[in-house]
């Protein structure tokens, strides 16, 4: 229906329009007449069945102002249609790309290793990590020892023990000794046959260092001359003062005396 329409009323004609008749074209009353849209023919490509082949000819429609000559033209395939396979792309895989000296890691790899410390830096951690706890530990030791020596000694250090002697004393009624680090002086107190009114004072060294003042100091009582009376030995850490059993009391040895403490 619409090819006898066409037929038996065909379009008019545009007559050509001339350089003269397109500066002059505000002399026309009325424009050109506009095409009818029935006779405009847009070709749509089909991309599957235009692969490999070429297009046919396409007549253009014509201009408003142009000649009505018909020219035919061809349109080429796109580019990406002439791809029939596209390849697959892994994505997240990393390659290692070798050459002839040199490996290239992937860039992740460099990142990576990157972020891990030098050996050296971890060395230095871990002996930081030693000193700090050695250092701990031996706080801790320390306080420790002070706190047994609290509650065995006191503040201030002192020692006490009984032992016959041969100062007025017997196996029932024996000497009283007190041993204290008073302000890092050591004293010696001896009360003879437990009697306090003839109790006799001993000086012993004189303690220094810090912290000395918190050291505890021990007696005993062992015969070192060979004279079969007991002599006294104050013990103070890993020293030993020895005090010679003499005429009723205790004097301190004198240097070249002949002396056994084993």
């Amino acid at each position: 229906m619409q090819s006898q329409r066409m037929k038996r009323n065909p379009p008019a004609r545009q007559a050509p329009m001339s350089d003269d008749d397109m500066l002059n074209e505000g002399d026309y009353d009325v424009w050109p007449t506009r095409m009818p849209s029935s006779t405009r023919r847009y070709p749509v490509p089909d991309v599957k069945t235009e692969v490999g082949r070429a297009r046919p000819d396409v007549v253009t429609p014509r201009g408003y102002g142009g000649a009505s000559t018909d020219r035919h033209t061809a349109i080429p395939a796109r580019r990406a249609a002439t791809q029939t396979t596209i390849p697959v792309v892994q994505p997240n895989r990393q390659r290692m790309v070798r050459t002839d000296d040199v490996e290239t890691r992937p860039s992740g790899s460099l990142r990576n290793a990157s972020r891990r410390p030098h050996w050296l830096v971890i060395a230095g951690m871990g002996m930081l990590f030693m000193l700090v706890a050695w250092v701990a530990l031996s706080s801790l030791m320390s306080w420790w020892q002070v706190t047994q020596d609290d509650w065995k000694y006191g503040r201030p250090r002192t020692y006490q023990m009984d032992y016959v002697v041969g100062h007025n004393d017997s196996a029932t009624n024996k000497s009283h000794f007190m041993a204290v680090n008073l302000n890092r002086r050591i004293e010696i107190i001896e009360f003879p046959g437990g009697d306090p009114t003839k109790a006799k004072i001993y000086l012993g060294p004189l303690l220094v260092g810090d912290g000395q003042d918190l050291t505890p100091v021990t007696l005993t009582f062992k015969d070192v001359n060979g004279d079969g009376k007991p002599d006294m030995i104050v013990n103070v850490q890993d020293s030993h003062f020895v005090f010679i059993n003499e005429n009723g009391t205790f004097r301190a040895a004198r240097p070249g005396e002949n002396l056994n403490l084993s």
